[in-house]
């Protein structure tokens, strides 16, 4: 038995996944603190845009690898079926979402690096290493997620948090700190979660059988289509400031206090990110039984524990926030306290969407979890570019874009729950 392991049995996977996330998250933090106290406004919005980025497009596209991986692998084992085909079609998707994203990558290099990142080409080169990270770490959680291995993929998140934060420190320590640094230790980290993760994939497949076959084909029309629902979920949740730090080139100052507190205002949503990690093979599992109504007794569960957070966090986001972006990131600008308020709502909405999606995908419904993200990241994107203070439409379009986001979920999974057979 591996050491991840037998940390699951001692701990239990809530306590374990916690720990790792609280990790990764307080390292994503750090490291927006440790950039905007050592580095000038310029390269501190640089390098928040890159995180960002990292943050839309590695969880946006390849979380998709995640949580297809993750639904085949425990229907396969709920079936008694081998899951070795899986880990190698789930590999070879991945690589060729892989070549897309660098693909795309290389095609907006010019808007990128002019606007995003003032210039610094280096910064695209983090960004596509990160990308390449991303895609093998989120691989990796999702052969392990779907094994219901929570101690190995509890490791990757703390073996992320360490590696992004911990070298980064040094340099600062070291009087040398610059943006290139920054970010390519910041991409590095995923690499260093991806092979702390291996350990716990040691054996625990089944012997081959009859209906063992995976085809490549469906589990790349599945991920394609989540694809398309994670990366606009990641737009949602991060486009609105790397909009804003475009739209004020002039005032950087301001930019890089609204991206500090727009990451200051998602805490909650990295408290909740394992969520889907741990909800998707439970409901895979019920709703392969056609047991809607243990489906409908999770969701009710969770989604108490997330009004409470959610709510909690607004409060706090209104109160303390403006203080917290401050003190906390070195920022030169005073946001007002409203605006943080109300981008704390905007995040109560999207953690409920991260309940909903792992129910619809459980329930075979890709397309309905896509098209929900696709209004609200057309409006969203349309309320950004209005006309006047770009900050003022920033928290517009956050807050309704995401309502929007839930109302569609809210809609099609309701009625799956109520009509649905589910084979």
């Amino acid at each position: 038995m591996t050491a991840p392991a037998r940390a699951g049995r001692r701990f239990g996977p809530p306590a374990l996944m916690g720990g790792g996330l609280l990790i990764v998250g307080a390292a994503g933090y750090g490291f927006l603190a440790l950039s905007g106290h050592t580095l000038s406004t310029a390269d501190a919005a640089a390098v928040a845009s890159l995180y960002l980025l990292i943050n839309m497009i590695g969880p946006g596209v390849f979380s998709a690898l995640e949580q297809e991986t993750s639904r085949t692998i425990s229907a396969r084992l709920a079936a008694a079926a081998d899951i070795r085909q899986v880990r190698r079609r789930a590999a070879l998707v991945g690589a060729g979402l892989l070549v897309v994203v660098v693909l795309v990558l290389l095609a907006a290099s010019p808007v990128l690096v002019g606007k995003a990142f003032g210039g610094r080409w280096i910064l695209l080169v983090a960004l596509i290493f990160g990308s390449a990270t991303s895609a093998a770490v989120y691989l990796v959680r999702g052969l392990l997620g779907g094994s219901r291995r929570f101690g190995g993929y509890a490791t990757t998140l703390a073996a992320e948090g360490l590696a992004r934060l911990v070298p980064c420190i040094a340099v600062a320590v070291a009087g040398s700190p610059n943006a290139a640094t920054y970010a390519l230790l910041f991409a590095a980290g995923s690499a260093v979660a991806a092979l702390a993760g291996l350990p716990a994939l040691r054996g625990g497949s089944r012997e081959p059988s009859a209906d063992s076959a995976v085809s490549v084909t469906t589990m790349a029309r599945a991920s394609a289509v989540l694809v398309g629902s994670t990366l606009l979920a990641q737009l949602v949740a991060n486009l609105a400031p790397v909009v804003v730090s475009g739209r004020l080139t002039t005032d950087t100052a301001t930019a890089a206090a609204f991206a500090s507190a727009f990451v200051l205002v998602r805490i909650p949503l990295f408290v909740f990110a394992p969520v889907q990690a741990m909800l998707l093979p439970t409901l895979t599992a019920a709703a392969t039984r056609g047991d809607l109504a243990d489906v409908r007794r999770k969701l009710r569960l969770i989604l108490a524990a997330v009004t409470v957070v959610g709510v909690l966090g607004a409060l706090v986001s209104f109160a303390l926030g403006p203080w917290a972006v401050r003190v906390l990131f070195g920022a030169q600008v005073t946001l007002p306290a409203v605006a943080l308020g109300v981008l704390g709502l905007g995040t109560f909405a999207l953690l409920i969407a991260q309940v909903l999606q792992p129910a619809l995908v459980a329930l075979g419904m890709h397309r309905a979890a896509t098209l929900s993200w696709l209004v609200g990241s057309a409006v969203l994107t349309g309320l950004l570019f209005l006309p006047g203070d770009p900050l003022r439409a920033a928290v517009l379009g956050q807050i309704v874009g995401s309502v929007l986001v839930v109302a569609g979920m809210g809609a099609a999974l309701s009625a799956a729950l109520r009509e649905k057979p589910v084979t």
